[in-house]
Formats: C-alpha cells, sequence, structure tokens
C-alpha cells in the first residue's frame, strides 16, 4: 500500500470515528439535560449537534479533496477542505445564537432544575470523551495537514473545555441554590462558541485568499540556507500556496550565465526535490531560473568563475525579505 492511500484510510478512519462518537456524545449530554432541565446543559448539547453535522461536512471534505488533480482543477481539489472549516465556523456562530435565545428566554422565564447532580455525572461523562476525541482529530489533522479535521478537533477540543466550565458552575449552582446562574452559564457558552465559529471562518477565509503563511516561509528559508549550492547565487520572488495538504512553492534562481540549459535545469530539479524532502510537505515547487548577468558577483560563490567582473565580498544568509522580494531589474 503506497503512502498516499495510506495517509487517505487514516483520514477516512479518523472522521469516521468522529461522527460514531459525536454522536454517543450527543446522545449522553441531551439524556443529561432531558434529566437535569438544566439550560447550560441544553446548550452544550446544542454544540454537540454542530460538531456532528460538521464531522459529516468534514468527511465529504476529506473524500473530495483526495480527488486528484485534473483539466479543470489543475491545482486539485484540495481548498474543499477550507470550505469545510469556514462552513462548520458558520454552524457553530449560529448555535451560538440559538444557546443565546434559549438562556435569555430562561432567565425571563425562571429555571426549574432537577435531578442536577445526576445530569452533572452523565455530562461528565461526556466531556471526557469529547477532550479524547478532539486530542485525536488534532493530532491526526495536523499530521495529515487536512484543514478540515484538525478545524474539527479545535472545535471539539473548545466543546471540552466549555463542558468543564459548566459543570464547575453547576457544581456551585447546586450548592448555593442560585438557578439563575444556570443560563447565565449557557450565555457564556454562547459568547465562547461565537469566538470559536469567528476565529474558524477567518482563518478560513485567508486561506481561501491564498494568505501567505510565516510560519511555512521561515521553515523553507531555514532549510535553503541549510542545503543552498554555491552555484545557486541568490533566491527571489519566493511565494507558496496551500491547498489542502498539498503545497504549491515557486521560486526564482539565480544562477551562473554560462551554466547550459541542461545544467540550469538539473540543478533547480534537485535543489527543489530535496527541498521539498526535507520540509516534509506533500507538494511540489516550481522554479524559474535567472541568469546571474555579472550583477551579482559581489555575494557569488562560484569558483572559479569564467565571467567574474569583482570579487565576492558580501556573505551572509538568504532571509525573508530577500527571498520574497522582487529581484534586481
Amino acid at each position: 500500500m503506497n503512502t498516499e492511500h495510506l495517509s487517505q484510510k487514516i483520514r477516512l478512519r479518523v472522521v469516521l470515528l468522529s461522527i460514531c462518537m459525536g454522536l454517543v456524545i450527543l446522545g449522553l449530554k441531551y439524556w443529561a439535560y432531558l434529566v437535569s432541565g438544566s439550560t447550560a446543559l441544553k446548550s452544550d448539547a446544542i454544540e454537540s449537534i454542530v460538531n456532528v453535522v460538521a464531522a459529516f461536512f468534514a468527511l465529504g471534505a476529506v473524500v473530495f479533496a483526495d480527488k486528484p488533480a485534473d483539466r479543470d482543477h489543475p491545482y486539485g481539489y484540495g481548498k474543499i477542505e477550507h470550505f469545510s472549516a469556514a462552513f462548520e465556523g458558520g454552524l457553530i456562530a449560529l448555535a451560538a445564537a440559538i444557546i443565546g435565545w434559549e438562556a435569555i428566554d430562561s432567565l425571563w422565564h425562571g429555571v426549574a432544575l432537577k435531578n442536577l447532580g445526576q445530569g452533572l455525572v452523565i455530562n461528565f461523562c461526556a466531556g471526557l470523551l469529547n477532550g479524547l476525541l478532539g486530542l485525536i482529530l488534532l493530532y491526526v489533522g495536523k499530521r495529515q495537514r487536512s484543514k478540515a479535521i484538525e478545524a474539527d478537533g479545535h472545535h471539539v477540543l473548545s466543546d471540552f473545555w466549555t463542558t468543564l466550565g459548566i459543570a464547575a458552575g453547576l457544581v456551585l449552582v447546586k450548592f448555593t441554590g442560585i438557578l439563575w446562574l444556570d443560563p447565565v452559564m449557557a450565555l457564556g457558552v454562547a459568547g465562547l462558541l461565537a469566538y470559536t465559529g469567528f476565529r474558524l471562518v477567518h482563518s478560513s477565509s485567508q486561506a481561501l485568499l491564498d494568505m501567505e503563511d510565516p510560519a511555512l516561509l521561515a521553515k523553507l528559508i531555514e532549510i535553503m540556507n541549510r542545503i543552498r549550492p554555491a552555484d545557486i547565487i541568490a533566491i527571489h520572488e519566493l511565494r507558496t500556496m496551500r491547498s489542502g495538504r498539498y503545497t504549491h512553492v515557486d521560486i526564482h534562481m539565480v544562477i551562473p550565465e554560462y551554466y547550459s540549459i541542461v545544467r540550469g535545469h538539473d540543478l533547480a530539479d534537485t535543489f527543489g526535490k530535496r527541498l521539498i524532502s526535507e520540509a516534509g510537505l506533500e507538494g511540489e515547487l516550481h522554479t524559474h531560473v535567472d541568469p546571474c548577468q555579472r550583477a551579482w558577483c559581489r555575494q557569488c560563490g562560484v569558483n572559479p568563475c569564467a565571467v567574474r567582473g569583482e570579487a565576492k565580498c558580501e556573505d551572509g544568509p538568504i532571509t525573508v525579505e530577500s527571498a520574497t522580494n522582487a529581484g534586481p531589474i
């Protein structure tokens, strides 16, 4: 079994696990609400509905994102994962609005709690399952570079912390008898969800707009400085674009002007493959080769050189600024 097929099977299995566990957790949380009548526990159950719906969309995104590139989609279908993450953010915001309305209604009409201790125990068990699921999703999402799975993991893990916060607050309600704290906590859950949804929508929209990733740039620059041979005199116009798990890298490389086309091609090809490999990326590097035109002699380490106009007198590593800037005209 090849690595790509194995990676796809791992992603599918973890999303199916998310759906199955999400349904179990939803059942437990709704049971906890029915037992206790707590608005805060009802808000927690509503959030779990979002988790399950989002997991189904993540499944569709993972399956669709693995389709190979074709004539109509030459860069593949990976960006569908960012759409899935943005949709999940919208669902979370909708859940926040529904929970907020329920909380305000409970504050207005009053709260009637029953069997709160039993409801807390059931909900706490559901929360522990949520925490475990969230950690699994985050681990697999980052390892497999799946934005949809990673977004699902962040949401599920935030749900875990919400459950713990609600449990702590309801323990306070049980021992103090201050019933209006229950819907107030539900309002807090609504605020937290609204913030989480906004973050997901914002980060996904930036990815869809191909916003540059500073961490990825820094990683590529570090590797370039480590593996660059002397006859790659300079690098400029570095650009990156992510399409789901796939990363596209574009650079301009300055090489000695007297190199043949074959030698320049082989140099660029070898350097590009090693850069992608050492960065641990699933992707490709496109290179535009520029002749030095004797404009880079002061920082050129090629020796001997048949066309050198002046001695090398500048030395320093490639920086993010120099690598992303346009080259000299």
